[in-house]
């Protein structure tokens, strides 16, 4: 996965002003202060315009890659379900807003709450180099999801690498609000760890007591099946420029972002009977794969004897979802 050519041009023209070697001592440090917790003056991990303009070279990419990864599990969904407005949560520089026009790009009302004023000037100059005019007229808000704010009823709500920041009283207070003004769907992302799927454990589990429907990645809204020492978790390859692989001190071409994520909504009429949740393993002549399924963790192997069967198996990837109740009972 690669971003949208406008975005791409919009990231380099704010690489211009700095050189190479600056802005990857620059991302160095910022990676630093995440890793440890630091920031400076309480103005968060983004204090300068060099700052958020490594942010933009070594981590906008992989957070679009993520957005998208989760969008796309959404499948057939609603049967064409076309979103008209959307509300980006903790938008960062709006990374989650350039991700849901890709995919709907009908989109024609989008609001962003963040609260970083470098993050919110970052989005702001990319935004002005999209074809999206949805992109280019959004509305920033200066947010601290904290404290007391509102807005009104989206059809697509994102909350994207944002919870982790709330604190644990401000969280059960953010997700009554987040789902209030949900419409349609309601999509929360979180960093593909242990600790993340657990925070979108507990949220899933708040939101299905406020009656929200699991549509991806669970193919059911019932208690999550997994073992405590297991979690649910997904990847996303995305492909990494030359400036990218410099700053990030990498060689390979690409990267793959780890994430994990819930999709809520009011209506769950068509969602799939099951959820790929590791890379399939294929062997000489047949495939093991281990799904996530509405009668729970089910561990299949699927032989060249069932050549329809199969031959569908062989299509799967780890986060595909399927609606073969047949192929789950092999």
């Amino acid at each position: 996965m690669e971003l949208p050519q406008d975005l791409r041009t919009a990231i380099d023209r704010e690489l211009t002003s700095i050189s190479s070697k600056e802005l990857t001592a620059i991302a160095q440090g910022l990676s630093k202060r995440y890793r440890e917790g630091l920031s400076a003056e309480g103005e968060g991990y983004l204090n300068s315009p060099m700052d958020i303009t490594a942010y933009a070279a070594f981590r906008m990419p992989a957070t679009y890659a993520a957005v998208a990864g989760a969008i796309n599990q959404l499948g057939d969904f609603g049967d064409g379900w076309l979103p008209k407005s959307m509300l980006d949560v903790g938008a960062g520089p709006g990374t989650a807003m350039w991700a849901a026009t890709a995919a709907w790009p009908q989109l024609e009302k989008i609001t962003l709450l963040e609260r970083d004023k470098n993050m919110m000037s970052l989005g702001k100059l990319l935004a002005r180099e999209a074809d999206s005019a949805a992109i280019r007229e959004a509305d920033w808000i200066s947010v601290d999801l904290n404290g007391d704010w509102k807005t009104d009823e989206k059809d697509l709500v994102i909350a994207s690498y944002s919870l982790g920041e709330l604190s644990t009283e401000a969280l059960n207070s953010v997700l009554m609000k987040l789902w209030s003004i949900t419409k349609g769907v309601l999509i929360i992302i979180e960093p593909g760890t242990p600790i993340g799927f657990n925070r979108l454990k507990a949220a899933r589990e708040i939101l299905i007591r406020e009656g929200a429907k699991t549509i991806a990645p669970c193919p059911h809204n019932d208690n999550c099946p997994l073992p405590e020492d297991d979690w649910c978790h997904f990847s996303q390859r995305v492909a990494r420029s030359r400036l990218h692989r410099q700053v990030k001190g990498g060689e390979l071409s690409y990267e793959d972002e780890k994430f994990t994520f819930i999709a809520m909504s009011r209506d769950a009429s068509n969602i799939g009977e099951g959820r790929i949740l590791r890379h399939p393993i294929i062997r000489k002549g047949h495939i093991q794969l281990k799904l996530c399924s509405t009668q729970g963790l089910k561990s299949v192997v699927v032989t060249k004897s069932h050549k329809e069967v199969y031959k569908q198996a062989k299509g799967l990837e780890w986060g595909s979802g399927t609606k073969d109740m047949n192929f789950i009972n092999m």
